[in-house]
C-alpha cells in the first residue's frame, strides 16, 4: 500500500513539474519584446547604422564600434564623434520610432524587423520598415499608419 501511495505521489509530482515546464516554455514563446529591436543575436540598434547620419546626410550611414553608446538598452554606433555628441545630447532626436520595429508591423499590431536601408524621416521622426515592398504599403497613407501605429506602441511589444 505504502509503494502504490509513494508511486502516486511521484507521478502527481512528475505531473505538476511537467505542466510547470510547458507554462513555462508557452511564457518564453510569448514573452516580452525588448523597446529597441537589435535582432536575435545582436545588442545593435538599427543594424549599426548611423541614426544621426539620416538627418544630417540623408542616407544610411555604417557606424563604427569606437564611436558608441548605450542607449535604452540596445548599442548605438555612430561613423563620427560629433553625430555621438549630437545623438548624446538629445538622443529622442535621433532615435528610430518604436524602437526600430518596422513601422508598418506595428501599425498593424505586431512588431517585425525594421531594415535601415527601408528608412523615411516625417516630421522630425525616422521610421524604418521591414522591407522595400511594406515600405511602399507605409508609404500609401503615411498619416494613418503613423496615427496606428502611436496607438499600438507600446503595448505591442508585450504580445
Amino acid at each position: 500500500m505504502r509503494i502504490v501511495f509513494c508511486i502516486r505521489a511521484l507521478l502527481v509530482s512528475l505531473a505538476v513539474a511537467a505542466a510547470s515546464l510547458f507554462t513555462l516554455a508557452i511564457d518564453s514563446a510569448h514573452a516580452d519584446q525588448p523597446p529597441v529591436y537589435t535582432g536575435a543575436l545582436s545588442n545593435v540598434a538599427a543594424g549599426g547604422y548611423d541614426v544621426v547620419a539620416y538627418f544630417t546626410e540623408g542616407r544610411p550611414v555604417r557606424g563604427a564600434a569606437a564611436h558608441r553608446i548605450l542607449h535604452q538598452g540596445a548599442e548605438y554606433r555612430f561613423a563620427t564623434a560629433e553625430n555621438l555628441a549630437r545623438f548624446r545630447a538629445n538622443p529622442g532626436s535621433y532615435t528610430p520610432q518604436y524602437g526600430g520595429y518596422c513601422a508598418w508591423a506595428v501599425s498593424q499590431g505586431y512588431t517585425a524587423a525594421g531594415n535601415p536601408q527601408n528608412w523615411r524621416i516625417v516630421d522630425g521622426r525616422l521610421y524604418l520598415n521591414y522591407n522595400s515592398e511594406i515600405q511602399r504599403r507605409w508609404e500609401g497613407d503615411i498619416p494613418g499608419h503613423i496615427s496606428r501605429a502611436n496607438g499600438n506602441w507600446p503595448r505591442v511589444l508585450t504580445r
